[in-house]
C-alpha cells in the first residue's frame, strides 16, 4: 500500500473528509487532494503531523512493505476486527454501481413522489363532493379516494422493493467500510465535479417549490373565506396543490441527491463517511415509524389536509436523531 492510500484509509477510518483533514494540517484541500491522488507528497513536518494525528508510525506511512496490521496501536484494536475491515471496489464495480445508482434515482424518486401525493385525488374527491359537483355521495367520494390512496402507495412500495432488489449487490457500501481500487477515487470525483452544476440547479429548483407550494394555501384561506362552502372546497384544493408541488419538488430533491451521493458512497465522504454509516444503522426503523404515524393519524382521523405535516416535523427529528446518534459515537470510540 503506497502513501496516498494510507491517508485516504486513515482519514476514512477517523471520519474526515478531506476538509477537515486539511484544517487539522494547516494545509489547503487541494494539497490533500493531491497527496491522496499521488500527484504530490508531504514534506517531513506534514508527515509526522499526519502520523500523530493517524495514530501510526511515520514508518507505516513512508514505507511501503509494512502494513497497519503491524503496528500495536490501541485506537485502531475496532478496526482489526472482521466486521470492520474494508471491503475491497474494483473499478469494474464502482462503474456498475454508479450505473445502477443514476438508472434508479428516477424510479425512487417517483416512487417517494407518489407517497407525498397520495392523499391529493381523495382531496380533489372531497372538495367536489362538498361543492356538490359530483353524483355520489361524500361516503363514496372519501371511500374512492382512500381506494386511490391505497394504490398509490402500493405502487410507490413495489417500486421500491423491485428497485432495492436489483441494487442488493451495492448494499455493503451503505453499511461497510470500503477500500477502493487505484483510480476510482479519482474517478469518482471527477464525475462528482461534473455532475456538480447540475446538482446545484435541480437542489434550487426542489427547495424552491417546495416552498411557494404554500402559497396556494394562504391565498385560499384569506378573509375568512373559508366559512363558506365553495371557500371550504377551495382550501381543500389549496392543501391539494401544495402537496401536489411538494411532490414535485422532494422527487427532483430526492433524484439528484441519490445520484450525488452515489459520488459520495465510493468516496466515503459527507453522509457516507465511516462516522455516519455507522449513525444509519437505525435509520430504516426510524422512517418506519414515521410512516405508520403518517397512515395510522390519517386513516384514524381522516383529517388528510393537516396530516401531511407529519413529514417536515419528522425531517427536523431525523437531524437531531442523527446528530445524537453520531455523538454517542464519538463518546463511546
Amino acid at each position: 500500500m503506497i502513501l496516498a492510500d494510507k491517508i485516504i484509509e486513515n482519514r476514512k477510518k477517523n471520519g474526515w473528509s478531506q476538509e477537515e483533514l486539511a484544517d487539522k494540517l494547516g494545509v489547503s484541500r487541494q494539497s490533500v487532494s493531491k497527496w491522496e491522488g499521488a500527484q504530490a507528497i508531504p514534506d517531513m513536518k506534514k508527515i509526522v503531523q499526519l502520523a500523530e494525528l493517524f495514530g501510526v508510525t511515520t514508518d507505516y506511512l513512508l514505507k511501503d512493505e509494512i502494513e497497519e496490521t503491524s503496528l500495536a496501536t490501541p485506537e485502531y484494536t475496532d478496526f482489526s476486527q472482521e466486521e470492520n475491515l474494508p471491503v475491497k471496489v474494483s473499478m469494474e464495480e464502482a462503474n456498475s454501481f454508479l450505473a445502477y445508482n443514476e438508472k434508479s434515482a428516477s424510479p425512487i424518486s417517483l416512487g417517494v413522489m407518489l407517497c407525498i401525493m397520495s392523499s391529493v385525488p381523495l382531496l380533489v374527491l372531497l372538495g367536489l363532493s362538498g361543492a356538490g359537483m359530483l353524483p355520489f355521495s361524500e361516503y363514496t367520494a372519501t371511500m374512492l379516494g382512500i381506494i386511490i390512496i391505497l394504490i398509490m402507495i402500493a405502487c410507490a412500495v413495489t417500486i421500491f422493493i423491485f428497485t432495492g432488489a436489483k441494487g442488493k449487490a451495492f448494499e455493503y457500501l451503505n453499511e461497510k467500510n470500503i477500500d477502493t481500487d487505484y483510480g476510482v477515487s479519482g474517478m469518482a470525483k471527477e464525475k462528482r465535479s461534473k455532475y456538480e452544476g447540475t446538482h446545484t440547479r435541480m437542489i434550487v429548483v426542489g427547495v424552491v417549490l417546495c416552498i411557494v407550494a404554500a402559497i396556494p394555501l394562504f391565498i385560499t384561506t384569506i378573509n375568512g373565506y373559508t366559512t363558506s362552502k365553495m371557500g371550504g372546497s377551495l382550501v381543500i384544493y389549496g392543501v391539494a396543490l401544495l402537496l401536489t408541488l411538494i411532490g414535485i419538488g422532494v422527487k427532483i430533491l430526492v433524484k439528484t441527491s441519490m445520484i450525488n451521493n452515489g459520488y459520495n458512497k465510493l468516496l466515503e465522504e459527507g453522509d457516507y463517511n465511516r462516522l455516519n454509516k455507522r449513525a444509519s444503522k437505525w435509520d430504516g426503523i426510524y422512517w418506519a415509524i414515521a410512516v405508520a404515524i403518517y397512515l395510522g393519524w390519517s386513516f384514524i382521523t381522516m383529517n388528510w389536509q393537516l396530516t401531511w405535516i407529519v413529514w417536515p416535523i419528522a425531517g427536523v427529528v431525523f437531524a437531531a436523531y442523527k446528530e445524537i446518534i453520531k455523538m454517542f459515537l464519538r463518546a463511546k470510540k
